[in-house]
């Protein structure tokens, strides 16, 4: 059998972590530009899937996301050039800048919450509600796992 039709017959966890990924994302950002955040792409995930509504150090996001700082940083620029986000002195430290969701950032996080709910509302009514949060909670251990593994 070809490694292809292996593929497609049995895909591994990067092959169906990324079906996944892409999946959500598609939906997530399509639904996002109906709703008036056109100008976002699925890069931009990375910074705004851990930012906090009160802010975040450049530094945590790059960690939490498992991307360079230096992807982050360009990142960071694009959204703060769309109006997503700004760049505000850390009151607990001069020398570092938090990472500050706009009134349109705060818009699309709350829009990102809702559309990301109804896609898990539609995948637990479709395999049932245990079954999803039992993949759920095996997901994220394999997670942690892979984390660990490092």
């Amino acid at each position: 059998m070809r490694r292809s039709e292996r593929k497609q017959q049995d895909p591994d966890l990067g092959v169906l972590a990324s079906r996944l990924l892409f999946a959500v994302q598609g939906e997530l950002f399509a639904a996002l530009a109906e709703q008036g955040h056109a100008g976002l792409r699925p890069q931009h995930g990375a910074v705004l899937a851990y930012l906090d509504a009160e802010g975040s150090r450049a530094t945590d996001l790059a960690r939490q996301s498992g991307q360079h700082k230096q992807v982050v940083g360009k990142l960071l620029d694009e959204l703060e050039a769309l109006g997503y986000v700004e760049r505000r002195p850390d009151p607990s430290d001069r020398r570092a800048k938090l990472i500050v969701p706009t009134a349109l950032g705060l818009d699309q996080m709350a829009r990102s919450d809702a559309i990301v709910a109804a896609i898990e509302e539609r995948a637990a009514a479709s395999v049932g509600e245990a079954a999803y949060a039992s993949f759920k909670s095996l997901l994220r251990q394999v997670a942690a796992s892979s984390r660990s593994l490092r």
